[in-house]
C-alpha cells in the first residue's frame, strides 16, 4: 500500500558513510543528497537534524540490507540500530525498505560502480525512497517500527 506523500529523508547507512536522498512533500521528486561521512552519532545526529529541518521532513526511511531470503545480514542489524537510534533522536516515524542490491542497482542505473566520493550511497538511498514511495509501508513511531518479528535494542553496536 502506498504510503502518504510527505517530505521523507532516505538513508543508506554504511560503516563510513551514509547515503542520503530526499523527496518533495507531494512525494514525487527524489533527489539525491550529498552523502554524510560517518564520525560519532552525535556528529551525525546534529547534520542529519540540520538536514531534516531544512527539509522539514516528516519521516524516515532506512534500508536494510537482507540477504537473498530476507534475513537480516550483520550490516542490516547494524542498520537497524543506527535506524532506531536516529529516529528516536529525532522523533521522527520510521520505514524500512529491503535494499538487497540497491548498490548494484545503483551503480548500474547511475553509471556509478567503484565510486568512493558517496554518491553511489546517495544513489542507493535515492532508490530505496523510490522503493518506499511505490511500495511502502507506512513510517511508524519507533517504538513499533522493528522489521524483525523479535525485540531489537536500538542503541548497541551503533556509534
Amino acid at each position: 500500500m502506498k504510503p502518504r506523500p510527505r517530505s521523507v529523508l532516505s538513508l543508506d547507512v554504511g560503516r563510513r558513510r551514509i547515503g542520503l536522498a530526499g523527496c518533495d512533500p507531494l512525494g514525487i521528486a527524489v533527489r539525491p543528497l550529498q552523502a554524510l561521512r560517518r564520525q560519532r552519532f552525535g556528529d551525525d545526529l546534529e547534520q542529519i537534524r540540520r538536514l531534516c529541518h531544512e527539509r522539514r521532513v516528516e519521516g524516515l526511511v532506512v534500508g536494510l540490507p537482507l540477504d537473498a531470503e530476507g534475513r537480516l545480514t550483520d550490516q542490516a542489524v547494524h542498520s537497524q540500530r543506527y535506524g532506531i537510534r536516529l529516529a528516536r533522536a529525532l522523533m521522527l516515524p520510521l520505514a524500512w525498505v529491503n535494499e538487497h542490491s540497491s548498490s548494484w542497482a545503483a551503480g548500474e542505473r547511475f553509471g556509478l560502480h567503484g565510486d568512493r566520493s558517496g554518491r553511489l550511497d546517495s544513489a542507493a538511498a535515492a532508490l530505496l525512497l523510490e522503493q518506499w514511495l511505490n511500495d511502502g509501508p507506512e513510517p511508524e513511531p519507533v517504538a513499533t517500527a522493528d522489521p524483525a518479528s523479535g525485540s531489537v535494542s536500538g542503541d548497541e553496536g551503533s556509534w
